[in-house]
């Protein structure tokens, strides 16, 4: 359920380059709490740095950028009190699961998490046990996570950042270099967690699972501009 009275992301007038290449220009939009928003557009666009400036990975050279009515940018988060409690908050799942694992076993990576957050041992095991459960690698708990399938890497990536329990949720292709029957478990599980009332943010050049998936699209164009629009259906 969208919640129109309370906004969680707004973008008001961002713009960002790289060395004197435009990646945004004059972005501004908001997500609403429970709302799953679509970035589209062609490669190069700004989807990815934008991603990023969620993230807190980069910071507006112009504009402001506010999660929850807090200002996000290079000052805001050196304060690491307040820099915790946002990364605790924002969840981002990269298209290459292979940047985000790096422990010895799969349940050391999800674990890794919580344990960063300051949990007691036994809130950690319990977090863990759900999320392993919940995306079906129990049986892959004591295995790297480079001995994985590169679907078993993106649903022990998912599983990380679902550990957090974050409040938003931000995917990067999700559906990238998986087979069909992976899509299709990450698709549901995804109709999942918007059932639930997670607010997520998908970049997807992905047709159907926009269409499924999104409340509203942010379209890109070449000139690193945004729109907004409205599926052409109402998502089920």
């Amino acid at each position: 359920m969208i919640n129109r009275d309370e906004k969680v992301i707004e973008l008001q007038n961002i713009c960002f380059a790289y060395q004197g290449e435009v990646a945004l220009r004059y972005v501004t939009f908001d997500v609403f709490r429970g709302e799953t928003v679509i970035l589209q557009g062609p490669n190069g666009c700004g989807k990815s740095t934008l991603i990023r400036l969620l993230n807190g990975i980069v910071y507006p050279e112009q504009g402001t950028y506010q999660f929850e009515g807090n200002e996000i940018s290079e000052k805001t988060l050196k304060d690491s009190i307040f820099s915790k409690k946002f990364h605790q908050k924002i969840g981002y799942v990269f298209q290459n699961p292979d940047v985000q694992l790096f422990c010895a076993s799969l349940e050391e990576e999800i674990a890794f998490g919580p344990r960063q957050m300051g949990l007691d041992e036994d809130e950690v095991r319990r977090r863990t046990d759900d999320v392993i459960r919940l995306t079906g690698l129990d049986h892959l708990r004591e295995r790297a996570p480079y001995h994985l399938s590169g679907g078993e890497k993106k649903k022990a990536a998912l599983a990380c950042v679902l550990s957090m329990n974050p409040e938003v949720l931000i995917l990067d292709e999700p559906l990238a270099g998986l087979d069909r029957r992976t899509q299709a478990w990450l698709t549901d599980f995804l109709l999942q967690l918007k059932a639930a009332g997670k607010t997520m943010v998908i970049a997807t050049h992905d047709e159907k699972l926009a269409q499924t998936l999104g409340d509203r699209y942010i379209i890109f164009d070449d000139d690193h501009r945004a729109v907004e629009k409205m599926p052409d259906r109402i998502p089920e």
